[in-house]
């Protein structure tokens, strides 16, 4: 990656995943991390794995740079506090919702023009399903868009502070304001969160013979509906303005749908059906493929795997052996059988030099 762009010390505020992967990150490129948290458990489990050493007022020394990696609700007051403890320091918050942490500094009394002009407000966009400082990555990042949303009142060094963060973590820096910020997460992150949950609580109820039924389809569909719904409340609730004109659109969408299979055979009814199932076509083809880069289509290979140990890593070796980029991977298991289906995406041309190749090695590729 480079020289390193930051100079520390970063303190960074809340060890939870985000912030114990942030010190896990930078601790590793040399950099000088002191470690802040309410819960003397999670900051002790961050220090002990490499993520920094625990901030001691009065004693550590200044920061260079404060990361507040805090929830959302208490986002803003963490923000404002560092701003008056450490008033050399820039600050960022790694925050989810933008818009509302702006305007809750802009009118707190506390802070002058001059505090707000070392404020930077960010956002990584990278998670794990696992939380708390354990579940911590120092590779988190990478690849992973930063989005960075400076204030008209921010000045541009802590600007290039905030950039030089995502930068040595390895993140593609992205720069938007807070409105654009928050109205764009609200379509790629909130409302398929909201859309998940919804689909997965009408399986409550289902009964155990349809559930067994399930393909990778539903699991696809609801995977982030186990997301923490604690911190999902206090996220949907700080950008609600965005994401209820989403809805609002999803609405009429549902009842046009609902309308039409009132009555299927209905004059028109197949033709808005297709068009229906078109826009969803268009609009998932819109969405960026590997490494950010237009979409592609690939050509799928698929695999039949016995369900034992070792099998996924002999088939891996083999396509490395084989010399064919693997695009991306999908697994399915056979519901009542002790096998599996994989689904090997590579650039059509080598879908036939991959499948010969896996032939030879004795797997069974499906036709």
């Amino acid at each position: 990656m480079g020289a390193t762009h930051l100079a520390g010390p970063v303190l960074v505020v809340g060890t939870g995943l985000l912030g114990t992967s942030i010190g896990l990150g930078l601790s590793r490129r040399g950099i000088s991390v002191l470690l802040s948290d309410t819960s003397p458990t999670a900051q002790q489990v961050a220090q002990d794995i490499g993520a920094g050493s625990i901030y001691v007022p009065d004693s550590s020394p200044e920061p260079a740079l404060v990361v507040v990696a805090a929830p959302p609700d208490v986002t803003a007051s963490a923000v404002s506090r560092a701003l008056r403890d450490h008033p050399a320091a820039t600050v960022v918050d790694i925050a989810s919702v933008k818009t509302s942490i702006l305007r809750a500094l802009q009118a707190d009394e506390d802070l002058g023009a001059a505090d707000l002009a070392r404020y930077v407000g960010t956002h990584p966009m990278a998670g794990r399903e696992k939380s708390g400082p354990a579940a911590a990555r120092g590779e988190l990042f990478t690849a992973m868009p930063w989005v960075i949303c400076a204030h008209a009142g921010s000045a541009q060094d802590s600007v290039r502070i905030a950039g030089s963060l995502a930068i040595d973590l390895g993140a593609t820096v992205h720069r938007l304001d807070a409105a654009e910020h928050d109205a764009a997460v609200a379509l790629v992150s909130h409302f398929p969160q909201v859309a998940s949950s919804l689909l997965a609580s009408r399986l409550m109820n289902a009964p155990a013979h349809a559930l067994a039924l399930a393909g990778n389809g539903l699991r696809d569909t609801t995977r982030i509906a186990a997301s923490d719904p604690r911190l999902w409340i206090q996220i949907l609730s700080h950008n609600a303005p965005e994401l209820v004109g989403i809805l609002h659109g999803l609405r009429e969408d549902l009842n046009r749908l609902i309308a039409t299979l009132e009555d299927p055979q209905g004059p028109g009814a197949l033709l808005d059906l297709a068009e229906l199932m078109g826009e969803g076509n268009a609009g998932q083809a819109r969405i960026p493929g590997k490494h950010g880069a237009p979409p592609q289509a690939f050509a799928v290979v698929t695999v039949i795997v016995d369900d034992k140990p070792g099998q996924i890593a002999r088939l891996l070796t083999d396509v490395g052996e084989a010399g064919v980029n693997l695009e991306d991977l999908r697994m399915e298991h056979s519901s009542g059988h002790q096998v599996g289906m994989v689904e090997l995406s590579v650039l059509p041309g080598r879908s036939l030099e991959l499948t010969e190749a896996l032939v030879e090695r004795s797997w069974k590729v499906v036709q």
